[in-house]
């Protein structure tokens, strides 16, 4: 039976057109990817109602969730690109170890950074960008953040080697059952129990646990090709330089997005508690739009990965062009409907209708708008790159979006804007979809010259083909 089911996945992602294929697997995950997000700003539309320095905590705490998920995703993309590739190879014993290393590794290191941000938590909340009004609601909504945070990382590995292996729906059940969970005890704790940021963090960390046990079913109840195995020679220090130099592009692109949204904090500081809320609710409403090109791009890596492990090239260049353009349609649509209904996205955060939190948010929002539709290229090279084990290219191109191309616009930017405007936040307000621009000028000739240059199909004995869908 093991083998029919693996015969059959292996027919599944190597011969099923790949139009179909990305679709098929890309919605579960666009469809968690809004759960998460939808989640997230749940959090933030309860906290809200708190008052204007409440409403502000999770835009600060927002870095230490991208760290956390920094960690997950790189030892989960460094597991599921292998994974995915041994698959395509028919070599499922050797995919069960990465699985079984990667998971150890990630909660391992949930584990220490729970300890650490527990210990160092005010600190860290000036260090993110708190002010003192601000201060006690982050350092409250934090707490319970990094009690969740064991969880959020051994999740990620299992949602990721479960869309590796094409399995992208039982990765939707355990996160969307977690987001709308964590809704609900948002509701309750938040608004009938008066337990404020504290009540947010709470609701996380539990749903964060649930999701845990959900996303593990799969594995325990044996529906998946990679086996978890706590046995001896499941973990090697060659296995252990795989997962993370191929999930390091994970790490840089997490890492430096949460060191990008300390910065636009700090930065945000100097314009005053409603420049700090409002940037926090853009990155919100940002983040939902850019999670649609992300799940599509997530449903395109098993393809990638799978079929340049199988040897089908024709299907990773074809999947790369229709991944863009099914991106490129999704995010312009929902980046032109946010641009008309801006005032109202801001004001769904912005509860008290503060009216410079509303002037401030539009204005950004709308200067986001007009430049996300670049994203799926930036999205569909960095995917792709790391999926087939690419890692330098795709290290390269993790570090532009958050770090290289954004870090020296979040100073100049508002240098410039003073000086010719009179406007410093104007800057503020356009460095993030600069440094979209800019990366996306530098990843898309990258990605199709990468693409021109791959061979022929194998057919698996040595022999070129042209793969026909």
């Amino acid at each position: 039976m093991a083998v029919v089911s693996s015969e059959l996945q292996y027919r599944k992602m190597t011969e099923t057109p790949v139009w179909k294929l990305v679709i098929s697997l890309g919605i579960p995950t666009t469809i968690s990817m809004l759960i998460t997000n939808i989640y997230n700003m749940a959090d933030t539309y309860f906290v809200s109602t708190l008052g204007k320095a409440a409403g502000s905590a999770p835009g600060i705490v927002f870095s230490i969730m991208a760290i956390l998920q920094a960690f997950g995703f790189m030892f989960g993309h460094g597991a599921g690109s292998h994974v995915s590739r041994l698959l395509g190879a028919k070599d499922p014993e050797k995919a069960g170890k990465f699985t079984t290393t990667s998971l150890l590794l990630a909660t391992v290191s949930g584990i220490v950074i729970m300890v650490f941000g527990i210990i160092f938590l005010e600190p860290l909340m000036w260090f993110l960008g708190s002010n003192a009004e601000i201060l006690p609601h982050a350092r409250n909504y934090a707490l319970y953040i990094f009690i969740g945070a064991p969880a959020l990382t051994a999740s990620c590995v299992f949602n990721n080697v479960l869309r590796y292996e094409g399995k992208a729906t039982f990765a939707m059940v355990g996160l969307t059952s977690g987001g709308i969970l964590n809704m609900l005890f948002d509701y309750i704790l938040i608004m009938h129990l008066d337990m404020g940021t504290a009540g947010a963090g709470i609701a996380t960390a539990v749903s964060q646990y649930i999701s845990l046990f959900i996303l593990a079913m799969p594995f325990i109840m044996g529906k998946t090709q990679s086996k978890i195995r706590f046995k001896k020679g499941f973990m090697s220090l060659r296995i252990v330089w795989d997962i993370v130099t191929t999930g390091f592009p994970s790490l840089i692109r997490q890492g430096l997005g949460s060191i990008s949204t300390a910065m636009l904090n700090v930065q945000a500081r100097a314009y005053g508690t409603a420049a700090i809320a409002a940037m926090g609710y853009v990155s919100k409403a940002v983040q939902f739009i850019f999670c649609v090109g992300l799940g599509i791009g997530q449903g395109f890596q098993p393809v990638s990965a799978f079929n340049y492990g199988a040897k089908k090239y024709s299907r990773v260049k074809k999947g790369s062009y229709v991944t863009m353009a099914f991106g490129l349609i999704f995010i312009g649509v929902l980046a032109a409907v946010c641009y008309g209904f801006a005032p109202y996205v801001i004001n769904f955060f912005n509860s008290e209708q503060d009216a410079q939190i509303t002037r401030i948010g539009v204005e950004a929002l709308r200067i986001n708008c007009l430049i996300l539709w670049v994203l799926p290229f930036t999205v569909v090279g960095n995917m792709m790159f790391q999926s087939i084990g690419k890692r330098v290219p795709a290290i390269w191109l993790s570090a532009l979006q958050n770090g290289v191309a954004f870090m020296p616009m979040i100073y100049v930017l508002p240098i410039l804007t003073e000086r010719f405007y009179g406007n410093g936040l104007l800057g503020l307000e356009m460095a993030q979809p600069a440094a979209y621009v800019i990366t996306a000028a530098i990843t898309l000739p990258c990605t199709l010259v990468f693409l021109a240059k791959l061979p022929p199909d194998d057919d698996g004995a040595g022999q070129t083909i042209s793969a026909k869908e």
